[in-house]
């Protein structure tokens, strides 16, 4: 990851989730900050989320 390497946290208004968008444009939600964290700086190596959070959602 470089300098100018951007990722984004956003807060879901009415939730208690955080979406992260990596450079690379996948994205993740989750309710735990630590766990968007590590998600985002996997990258290339996004793991798979748990089948309970379903597939990232890509934009």
């Amino acid at each position: 990851m470089t300098a100018d390497t951007v990722l984004r946290v956003h807060w879901l208004p009415g939730t208690d989730e955080l979406l992260g968008t990596c450079h690379c444009a996948a994205t993740f939600s989750s309710q735990d900050p630590e766990e968007l964290w590590e998600w985002l700086h996997d990258h290339p190596d996004h793991r798979t989320p748990r089948p309970s959070e379903g597939p990232p959602r890509d934009s």
